[in-house]
Order: C-alpha cells, then sequence, then structure tokens
C-alpha cells in the first residue's frame, strides 16, 4: 500500500535490498522469508516483542537520491506481489520522469506530491464506505492477527495485549489478540514459533488467580486443555475484556444471536491510541448494565456520563458526596457511601433545570424541580455549563407528557392504564365492547385481594393495628422523604422494608422498587393492545398455560372463580406473546397469582417483565439457565460460608435439589403464602442477594440436624418441615392453607419461626454479601452451566442416533461438534438465513441444530465419500433437497446424519437406492397435492343436483352423514400418514431418459480419485449400455397398451398433448449442461465409444448396426447414418449425442415438470416412453465386480474429520506460507 513518505535515517541494518535503481531501493525485512541466519532470528524476535509494523508490512519501496544521506518510505507491502506491483507502477510511471531533473531536492518534492496524490485519490474513492475509526496501529495488528491466524475479514479485532503463555513450564513472550469470536496468541522467539487459537465458545472456565507458579496469571481452560498467561500490563483490563467476550459467547449459545456492533455509539473527539471502536463499544456497555443493575432502569437506557457531585438532603439538612448520572430518559444520583442516598429523576417528571448562584458553600450548583412540586439540588460540579446543556439536550427530545408515545401500541393506549380517566360511559361502552382488556374489568384498577376484602368487615383487632402502624410509618416516611418515583431512597427505606409492607401499599411499592413503573409508564397502552393480539393465538405456550392455571395456588379463593383465572390467564399470554423466547414457564403462574393479588393487571404484567428480563435474568427460558446458575452460586456460597455443611450435603447431593424451587418461586411454594410475601418485599428491593441470604440462614438454621442426615430423603423432609412452620405473625389476613404442610405435617410439628427474625438472622449472618460479587461468581457458573447443558444436549443426540446410524459414539459425537461449529461459524461470519432462523431451542435435541444449502455443501465436501469433482455441488444440492423432508430449505442434524450414514455405511443396496433416489424428483409435488385436493373436493362437497324431488331434510341429512364419513376418513388418513413407512425398492418410481443421463454424469464424475478408476470406468460404460438397450425393450413392450392408457388419462387440451415425460409425477431439477469426456491416459482408455459398443466378451450381444438402429429408433442420436460414419467419429458416441441434445435445451427451473408436446421440443432427442427400474439398475450393477466392490466398501469417516478440524491449521499454514513466496517478478 502506498503510504505517506515517511523519512528513514538508516536503511540497512534490519532490512535486506533487494532491488535497486538510481532512485528507488526495495527491501525485504531480514528473518523473512528463507533463509535469514541468526541476525534474521534476532530480527523476527525482536519484531514480535516491539510489535513492530514490519511484521505486517515485511517489504517496503524507499526514495534515495546520490547526493542525499537521508531516506524516505513511499510504499509497503504484506507481501511480494503486491509491493512487485508497486514497484513496477513506479519504473513505469516515475523512472523516466524523475531522471530528467536536475536538483535531487526537486526529485524528492514530485515524487512526494505524486504518492500523496495517489492517497489522496484513493481516499477519495472510499468516500462512499464507512469511514474507520480505528487509529493505523490498531489497524496494523488486525491485519496481523488475520494473515497469523487465517481469519476473515468478518472477524473483528477487539483489543491485543503483550504477555507470556506458559507452554509446559516455559514462558513464550507474545501476544494476545482478543477478537469476537476467538483468543489467539503468537510468538517468535528465535525460530521457535508458538500459535494458539481458542473459540470462546469453547471455554468452560476463565479465572484470574496468583500462584507461586504462575504469578497474577489468567487460566482459561477449555474442555480438552488449559492455558495460561501471565505478565499482563493490566491484568485487570485485561481479564475484564476476556469476560464480556465470553459472555457474549455464552449468549450466542443460549441464544444464537450473532454479536452486533453499536452503530449509534457517538465517535470519539480524537482517535484514541490502540483503542478500537469495538473496544469503546463493550466498555460503553459494560458501563450500561452497572447503570441499569445500580438504578433498576429499562434494557434500552444508555448512560451519557457521570460525574462527582454533591447532593443538598432536606431530611438530614447535609451535602451527600456521590456521582451524578445522566442517561437519556434519567438523572439519577448514588452516595459514595452505600445505603446512604439514592435518587432517581425521570426526565418526563422535571420541570425546570436551572444553575442557582454560586457561593463559597456552595460552588457551582444546578437546580431540578420536577412536576410534583419537588426540588433537588446539586452543587460541586466541574462542568455545569455542558452539564445543563445536555440536560436540556435530553429534555427537548422528552414528549411532554408519559402518554405522548405515537408508537402503533399506544393507539388504543389510554385504557390500558388505571391512572388516565375513561371516556363518558356511552363512548366507553362503545369504544371497549369486545376487547378482552378495558377499564371497565374488576382487575384493570385494582388487585385480587382488594376486590374480595372490600366488602369484609373492618378488624380492629391488635394485628390490624399494627398494620395501621406500619401504614402511618410509610406515610411519614413520604412526607419526609417523598413518594413516587423521585423518592429519596436512604437505610431508613431499607429499615422500613425489613418490617413489612402494608397490603395497601404493597403494589405500588414493589412497582416502584423493581422499576417497572418507569418501563409502564414509556409504554402507555403497551398491555392492552398486547392482550388483544395474543388472546385467541394458539402455540405450545398458551397450551402450556391453560393446564396450569387452575394449579395456579387453587387454595386461594382469588384464584377459585373465572375473574382471578381469567386475569392469570390474559397476564401469561401477554407476556408469552410479548417475549416467545421465553414463552411460558413453569413457576411463572406461582409468581404472577402473587402479583395479582396486589396489583392491577396492567401493573402485574410489567413486574412480570421486571422480573423474567431484568431482576431474574435467564430464569424462565426453556431450559432454566439463570436459576442453575444461581443454583451453582449458591453451593459456592455454601461452600464458603458453611464449609462443613456443605461437604456433607454434597455428598448427600441435596443442595441441587431444594435450591432450585428456592429460587424459580422466590420460596412462594415451599413457605406460607403470608411469610413468602415478606421475602418477595425485600427482594424486590435489595435484589437477588436477599434469596441467597435467606436460603443461606434457612441452611445454617438446620446445620446439626442436616449433618446427621444419612439420605437426601431426610434432609429433604427436615427442610421442608422448617420451611413450613415459618409464620408472619404479624399478618392481618385471613390463613390461607399451605398444601406442601398439611402433606407433610406430622405428629410432633416443630417450632414455629418467626419469618422477621429469619430474615434478621440472614443480614446478621450473611449481611456481607454484596452484588458485584454475586454478578462475578455468575459469570463463572454460566460458563460452566451452559458448557454442561450443551454437552448434555450433545450425549442426549449420540444416544438417540445410535440405534439410526452405523456411526460409532465417539463418531457422532464428532460430527455433532462439526455440525454445530459449521451453524456457529455461520452466526458470526455470515451466512444466507439468519441463525435465529436456523435455531430453534423448543425443538428437540436432535432438530434444534440445522444449515442452509451453503453450509451442507462444505460439510458434504469435507465429509461423503461420493465427491464428484466440479459436479459435487450439483450432487450436494440433490442430497440436501432429498434430506429436506419439510421444504423449509434447512437440514437438521437428524436428516444429515441420515444421508451421511447412508453414503459411508449402507450395503450395496441403500448406497444405490440412494443414489438412484438422487436423480428422481421428490415423490410428492405441488401439482399432485392440488390434483388430489381437487378430487377431494368433488367426491365431498358437490352434491348431486338433479334429484329434486327429495325433500330439504332428507337432503341435509344426507349431507350430514357425507361429512361424518369425511371425518372419518381424514382422522383414517392422518393415522396412516404417521405411520412409519417401510419403504421398498419396489416402491421406487421408474427412471426416464434425461435422469438416467444424469445418473451416468454422476457415476462418471465419482470414480477420479479411486485406484481402480480404468476397471471401473469400463464397468460403468458396459453397464449404461445395457441400460439403454433394457430401456429399449422395455418401450417396445409398453408401447402398444401403455400410450393408450396414459392418453386417456392425460387432461385433453387443444393438440392432444401426449404423457408425460417422467413417470412419477413430480418435480424434475436439471444441472448446467456439460457433456462428459472421459479422462485421457496411456493405456486402455475407456473411450465414449465404450458406451455404444458392447463388450467384447459378450457373444450375445447384439451387433454395432442394430444397436445403431434401436438407438435411432429411441431418437438417442439423429436417424440416417451408417455404420462407419459412427465408428470413424471417434469421439462421438451414444451417449455423447444423449447429453448434447439433452442438455442442449434451455434451462429449465427447479419447479418445471416437463410435460411432453405434440412434437418435440427443438434440439431435444428424448424418448417420453424410455424408462428403467431400480431394480433393473441394481440388477445391471450385479454384474460388474468393480462396481460392487466399490459400493460395497464401508468409508471410515474418522479420516475425513480429522482433516476437517485440521482445515483451519492448514489455512493458518498456508496463509504464512504465501508470505514467504519467492516468485519469478524477483529474477
Amino acid at each position: 500500500m502506498w503510504i505517506h513518505p515517511e523519512e528513514v535515517l538508516l536503511a540497512g541494518p534490519l532490512w535486506v535490498s533487494e532491488r535497486a535503481n538510481p532512485f528507488f531501493i526495495l527491501q525485504r525485512r531480514r528473518g523473512h522469508g528463507r533463509g535469514g541466519g541468526l541476525s534474521g532470528l534476532l530480527v523476527g524476535t525482536l519484531d514480535v516483542v516491539l510489535d513492530s509494523s514490519a511484521r505486517v508490512a515485511p517489504y517496503r519501496i524507499l526514495l534515495q537520491t546520490a547526493d542525499s544521506q537521508v531516506f524516505w518510505s513511499v510504499a509497503c507491502g504484506s507481501s511480494r506481489k503486491e509491493i512487485t506491483e508497486h514497484w513496477d507502477w513506479l519504473e513505469a510511471n516515475l523512472l523516466q520522469t524523475v531522471s530528467i531533473f536536475d536538483n535531487d531536492q526537486d526529485v524528492t518534492t514530485f515524487v512526494k506530491g505524486k504518492i500523496l496524490g495517489i492517497i489522496a485519490e484513493e481516499k477519495r474513492l472510499q468516500q462512499g464506505e464507512e469511514p474507520e475509526e480505528d487509529c493505523g496501529k490498531f489497524r496494523e495488528a488486525e491485519l496481523k492477527m488475520r494473515r497469523l491466524f487465517g481469519m476473515p475479514e468478518e472477524e473483528k479485532l477487539v483489543n491485543y495485549y503483550s504477555c507470556s503463555f506458559w507452554k509446559g513450564r516455559v514462558p513464550r513472550q507474545g501476544w494476545l489478540y482478543l477478537s469476537i469470536n476467538h483468543l489467539c496468541f503468537y510468538s517468535f522467539l528465535l525460530g521457535k514459533e508458538v500459535t494458539l487459537v481458542v473459540q470462546w465458545s469453547e471455554v468452560t472456565r476463565l479465572e484470574k488467580n496468583a500462584t507461586l507458579v504462575f504469578p497474577e496469571s489468567v487460566r482459561v481452560s477449555t474442555r480438552h486443555s488449559e492455558h495460561f498467561f501471565s505478565m499482563f500490563i493490566n491484568i485487570n483490563d485485561t481479564f475484564r475484556l476476556m469476560e464480556q467476550l465470553a459472555n457474549i459467547a455464552m449468549r450466542q449459545l443460549l441464544d444464537n444471536e450473532a454479536f452486533a456492533a453499536d452503530r449509534s455509539l457517538p465517535k470519539a473527539c480524537k482517535t484514541l491510541r490502540n483503542v478500537s471502536a469495538l473496544k469503546r463499544d463493550l466498555d460503553a456497555r459494560a458501563k450500561n448494565e452497572r447503570y441499569r443493575a445500580m438504578f433498576r432502569l429499562t434494557q434500552d437506557e444508555r448512560l451519557d456520563g457521570h460525574t462527582d457531585c454533591t447532593l443538598w438532603t432536606p431530611f438530614a439538612k447535609m451535602h451527600v458526596v456521590g456521582q451524578l448520572f445522566i442517561s437519556n430518559n434519567y438523572v439519577c444520583f448514588n452516595s459514595r457511601e452505600e445505603d446512604l442516598c439514592q435518587l432517581i429523576i425521570p426526565l418526563r417528571e422535571v420541570s425546570i433545570v436551572e444553575k442557582a448562584d454560586s457561593s463559597s458553600v456552595l460552588p457551582c450548583p444546578v437546580s431540578i424541580s420536577t412536576k410534583n412540586k419537588m426540588n433537588f439540588l446539586f452543587a460541586n460540579l466541574r462542568d455545569r455549563d455542558f452539564l445543563v446543556q445536555r440536560i436540556s439536550d435530553f429534555l427537548q427530545r422528552t414528549p411532554d407528557s408519559c402518554w405522548g408515545d405515537s408508537s402503533p401500541l399506544a393507539l388504543i393506549g389510554h385504557s390500558a392504564s388505571s391512572s388516565v380517566p375513561s371516556p363518558s360511559s356511552a363512548g366507553s361502552d362503545s369504544t371497549h365492547r369486545g376487547r378482552h382488556f378495558h377499564p371497565g374489568l374488576p382487575t384493570a384498577s385494582q388487585g385480587l385481594l382488594q376486590l374480595y376484602q372490600q366488602d369484609a368487615p373492618e378488624d380492629l383487632g391488635p394485628k390490624a393495628m399494627k398494620e395501621k402502624m406500619k401504614e402511618e410509618a410509610w406515610n411519614i416516611h413520604f412526607s419526609e422523604f417523598g413518594r413516587g418515583v423521585c423518592m429519596y431512597r436512604t437505610s431508613r427505606t431499607r429499615e422500613l422494608v425489613l418490617n413489612g409492607i402494608p397490603e395497601c401499599l404493597r403494589g405500588e411499592l414493589w412497582l416502584l422498587f423493581s422499576g417497572a413503573q418507569n418501563e409502564m409508564a414509556s409504554h402507555p397502552g403497551y398491555y392492552g393492545d398486547l392482550v388483544e393480539t395474543a388472546m385467541g393465538v394458539c402455540s405450545l405456550a398458551t397450551e402450556e398455560i391453560e393446564r396450569d392455571l387452575h394449579r395456579s395456588m387453587p387454595e386461594h379463593r382469588a384464584f377459585q372463580n373465572a375473574t382471578g383465572i381469567a386475569a392469570l390467564r390474559r397476564v401469561l399470554t401477554a407476556y408469552a406473546h410479548r417475549n416467545p423466547g421465553i414463552g411460558y414457564c413453569q413457576a411463572m403462574n406461582i409468581v404472577t397469582s402473587v402479583l395479582l393479588l396486589y396489583c392491577p393487571e396492567e401493573e402485574a404484567f410489567w413486574l412480570l417483565v421486571a422480573l423474567c428480563e431484568r431482576m431474574l435474568p435467564d430464569y424462565y427460558n426453556t431450559r432454566v439457565v439463570g436459576a442453575l446458575v444461581d443454583q451453582g452460586v449458591f453451593e459456592d456460597l455454601t461452600q464458603g460460608f458453611l464449609p462443613l455443611l456443605y461437604e456433607h450435603m454434597q455428598q448427600l447431593g441435596v443442595i441441587s435439589t431444594i435450591s432450585l424451587s428456592w429460587f424459580l418461586t422466590l420460596f412462594l411454594s415451599v413457605m406460607p403464602f403470608d411469610s413468602a410475601v415478606l421475602l418477595v418485599d425485600c427482594f424486590f428491593y435489595e435484589g437477588i442477594k436477599l434469596i441467597f441470604q435467606v436460603a443461606l440462614a434457612v441452611l445454617h438454621d438446620n446445620m446439626d440436624a442436616l449433618l446427621s442426615c444419612s439420605d437426601e430423603g431426610e434432609a429433604m423432609t427436615i427442610l421442608g418441615r422448617y420451611l413450613d412452620n415459618v409464620v408472619n405473625k404479624q399478618t392481618v389476613a385471613p390463613p390461607i392453607p399451605h398444601l406442601h404442610a398439611l402433606l407433610t405435617s406430622g405428629d410432633s410439628p416443630p417450632p414455629e419461626i418467626d419469618v422477621f427474625d429469619l430474615i434478621k438472622s440472614s443480614y446478621e449472618r450473611f449481611g456481607s454479601l454484596r452484588s458485584d460479587v454475586i454478578e462475578q461468581m455468575r459469570f463463572k457458573q454460566r460458563l460452566k452451566v451452559i458448557q454442561s447443558l450443551e454437552d448434555t444436549a450433545k450425549r442426549s443426540v449420540v444416544r438417540a442416533m445410535m440405534t439410526e446410524s452405523a456411526f460409532s459414539i465417539e463418531e457422532l459425537e464428532e460430527l455433532y461438534c462439526l455440525f454445530k461449529a459449521q451453524h456457529m461459524t455461520s452466526c458470526y461470519w455470515g451466512s444466507s438465513s439468519s441463525a435465529a432462523e436456523r435455531h430453534d431451542p423448543s425443538l428437540p435435541y436432535l432438530e434444534q441444530y440445522r444449515i442452509d444449502p451453503a453450509q451442507f455443501l462444505q460439510l458434504f465436501t469435507a465429509l461423503a465419500p461420493w465427491l464428484c469433482g466440479g459436479h459435487t455441488p450439483s450432487l450436494a444440492a440433490r442430497l440436501f433437497r432429498l434430506l429436506d423432508q419439510n421444504q423449509d430449505g434447512l437440514v437438521n442434524f437428524k436428516e444429515f446424519i441420515t444421508g451421511l450414514s447412508g453414503m459411508c455405511h449402507g450395503d450395496m443396496t441403500e448406497k444405490l437406492k440412494l443414489l438412484y433416489k438422487l436423480h428422481l424428483p421428490p415423490a410428492l409435488c405441488a401439482e399432485e397435492a392440488e390434483s388430489a385436493l381437487e378430487a377431494t373436493h368433488f367426491f365431498t362437497e358437490d352434491e348431486p343436483r338433479s334429484e329434486e324431488g327429495k325433500d330439504e331434510g332428507a337432503d341435509s341429512e344426507e349431507k350430514k352423514d357425507v361429512q361424518v364419513k369425511d371425518y372419518r376418513y381424514y382422522l383414517r388418513m392422518w393415522a396412516k400418514e404417521k405411520e412409519q413407512k417401510t419403504e421398498t425398492i419396489k416402491d421406487l418410481p421408474r427412471m426416464n431418459q434425461e435422469q438416467f443421463i444424469e445418473l451416468c454424469k454422476t457415476l462418471y464424475n465419482m470414480f477420479s480419485e479411486e485406484r481402480e478408476e480404468q476397471q471401473l470406468y469400463h464397468a460403468i460404460a458396459t453397464v449404461a449400455s445395457l441400460l439403454l438397450r433394457i430401456g429399449e425393450v422395455g418401450k417396445k413392450f409398453n408401447n402398444g397398451g401403455g400410450r393408450k392408457t396414459e392418453a386417456a388419462q392425460a387432461p385433453p387440451t387443444a393438440s392432444q398433448t401426449p404423457p408425460a415425460v417422467s413417470q412419477a409425477p413430480s418435480t424434475t431439477y436439471l444441472t448446467p449442461p456439460t457433456i462428459y469426456q472421459a479422462p485421457p491416459t496411456d493405456t486402455q482408455s475407456p473411450s465414449p465409444v465404450d458406451l455404444q459398443a458392447p463388450p467384447p466378451d459378450d457373444p450375445e450381444a447384439p451387433p454395432p448396426d442394430a444397436l445403431c438402429r434401436a438407438l435411432a429408433e429411441a431418437q438417442l442420436e439423429p436417424a440416417a447414418g451408417s455404420d462407419e460414419e459412427a465408428r470413424d467419429d471417434g469421439s462421438v458416441s451414444s451417449y455423447s449425442v444423449v447429453s448434447a441434445s439433452s442438455l442442449a435445451c434451455e434451462d429449465l427451473a427447479d419447479d418445471t415438470v416437463l410435460v411432453g408436446g405434440g412434437q418435440q421440443r427443438p434440439g431435444s432427442g428424448l424418448d417420453a416412453d424410455w424408462s428403467i427400474s431400480f431394480e433393473q439398475v441394481l440388477a445391471s450393477l450385479l454384474t460388474e465386480p468393480p462396481l460392487v466392490d466399490y459400493f460395497e466398501k464401508k468409508t471410515d469417516v474418522r479420516d475425513k474429520m480429522a482433516a476437517c478440524n485440521a482445515k483451519r491449521a492448514v489455512q493458518r499454514q498456508i496463509s504464512s506460507a504465501s508470505e514467504q513466496e519467492i516468485t519469478q517478478h524477483s529474477t
């Protein structure tokens, strides 16, 4: 590439001159290419260690003048070919021109101007392309990564670091390259090269540790190996990036969604040295995630910036030091001291933002006022003007009111929120008549508990008074700290939550603390429209919902009637429609039932959204990954806090059994309702750490009893009885019977445990748990859980395919890994279809991963034994269509193994049957299906109208009887379709001439790499000739009655068209026209004439002239021609003429059905009556021992799989070798 001319003082020490003229020198870096000796090894090592650009561009061109000692570099290149092109251009265009200059300074000025002009022109031509943000140094590193590891351009480098890779006990200093999908390492020290490539999706463990052997190292573990890296400049930064990339890979395994760069990321003010745009993107994502988790904000919220400041707190009469965060919809504050103060101000609530007067006590203050008359004063802001301007910009983009959303989901909008007044009663009735959800529903404005307690007499007992005192305490808190989203959240707020939220405030505060209130306010009308869209749509999720509706808190009277059940159905169905990736999972019904008790329907829906998508991520997907991850975290916490109990519980295998139900239902299914709902209060305020604390407290309280247990059942009974007796002595609601307690109660129930004491002890003993530590532990467990699920899926697939294929367990496991790798590679390197279309987690394991035709071709070429050279893509496409039974353009693993097993391990009949079917259209085509449907309608719907004498009653009875018969008929037909059909060779349709020609082409291309190639060519020529004669004989036998019968069945046309060419009414697939010529050899090369002439050792074969006449009658070659003329033309045979005549016709589309006309097509020599059966093909091939041996031979696929696995390494070797090429350009 041309580069900006740079001054070079020393041209010789590390470079070797290869070409020179009076003005230019072409040089090669020492150590690059062949030879180099010790100096080359030293230079190569130096380049790697110091990350020299010469590793990317080992060739360069210098400008020199006779009187100057200074050189100018004008071009560099990564290969000899590239640099030679630049050299040739300089000699052709500049050398003669600069030779006429008298002054060396003029030469230098002219050449530099010319090079700069070329660079400017290249930039002008690239203006339409996306501009590159990365600096030149980083682009060099990315080119180096692609060259060293054979990566395509789609693989984007995120960052690279200098470090040591421990190979054995010897550290190898080199460079670690972290891309979106791979971890790569390269080292070159004194001739010893080390190359490592690890896919992030294969990583099972990633941890940072410090030992005596590996100080401050990072360990990367896969299923088969461990790698240690150390001596980083900043190991924490490197490890955080590695965690992010591994998380992205795990997300791909879960959702199969490729990584998409954030195009809306603002451009950097200046190009940052050695920091890529992707690194900035990932850093921004990490900050956004921490920001959203800290303040429970929606998933689309992006942090714009943060700054240090102080907040005036009127309740404490003091300035609190902390950080101010600004995003597109919120201004948030968090104190430096934990739990001292937290504040969330939605911009939709802001009325005024202004700069207050500065003073020595209050420097650079900013005042923010809200619509509910609250005022917040921030001070000590370093860049106040810029901050106020940013907030003003975001305010301008904020709608005037929370109902200003003009999205389609808001068109029916206002009815969905109870806070919006409904129109007049008449208008409301007419507007909402027929809708599933409207403000008139009882559950639209209040929770089920309030609905069923509104007529109850007022309770004046001590528990009721205690509840009144709680309400009063919260009212005092609201008057002092504010109410609603903008409330100051302090340690006092936590104390009130731990003491229990009053029932009348529970729904409001759940909505506030979970962040669901913000999401509901920003999506007005969304729930109502979603219910209308989702109701009536039948799916697997709706069927599961209907099955579980009456199992959701059946002991509570709110769900013993149609009102509660209908509300539960609407919420669950709406969420299943909103998030098809989750749909519905058991335990969602229990949690949603509790939400509906305290919240109106729409609020319960948004609380469920907050739970499933933010507070309990991945808990309720198809494989409950999130719950399994937290189960692993709980085991690690138990090991850390209760080590003795952990060892004993691991022996019993109890922890994994008990914890899953605790986490999935937030203890609602294992504790009395009044007690569990207090844990839900704390959970919405504290998050998942509260559940971990309580779970550890439960184990701690039962430690002595659990240590004395001898089996799992005894431990389960102890924990179950303990949780059944956790009571809430302050509840005012009537007791709700707990089914689990009723079933497990014994003669002597254990003492009751106050739930408030349990919560208090959990904070006292395990309150040191931190959310960031839990997230770190979650990452570690996520790798383990997802890879364990992938291994389980692989074992299930292998176990299911063992009986359906002849491959061994090891071969099936390796094939599954290759099939999945092909799918995963296309996820991040592109494919003709999106990964989401090709992966459906709801399907069985055998059918989850699917590949498209392009991916299938790659696997077919790498693994299939039937390779046909240039004909291979055509054969792979036919096999793909044959295996694609549901015609969706995708093939799953089961279908792929079925085809590959038939080719590799089937007997001769199975292989020939597969090969025969590859040259026939599908058994059932669209035309046949339509004709069958028309016939069914004709016999079932159209009644004879000539019997007018019958009365209407008799007519209706007859129609009813016909309909009943039709119903039963279709049931029988459906049952017959579901039966497993065993296909025999007699079920295969006959093959016409055009299909026979394609079969011959495939066979001729199939033997090109066999040792007995000549014998196989001769054998197939003999078989083809025999089958031609068999088809001729069959035509003569069937020419009489068969033609009349077919003509009678064919639909009459104006020209009375004869029957179709293909006897099986189906689609015909054609390949591009090619005429095969046998490969020339020195001895006994089977010429094309072999197809025409019978074998010499066949005494009963007809003479050549008789065969020619038969072929002429079959219209396989032009009639009129003597036997001598045919023999004289040695390059033309009957097969050649058949190919030419059949393939000279125009190309047909894939769905074309060949139908014979009154006259043959111009240039076509096909015979409509000629056909052969599979039995005839099989019998003919059995006469040739070479063909029998070929098709009876079993193929070992292990070598091909090993070659496929080593393909990337081979590509890297080829890539490296291409840079060391010594071409003829240098001579």
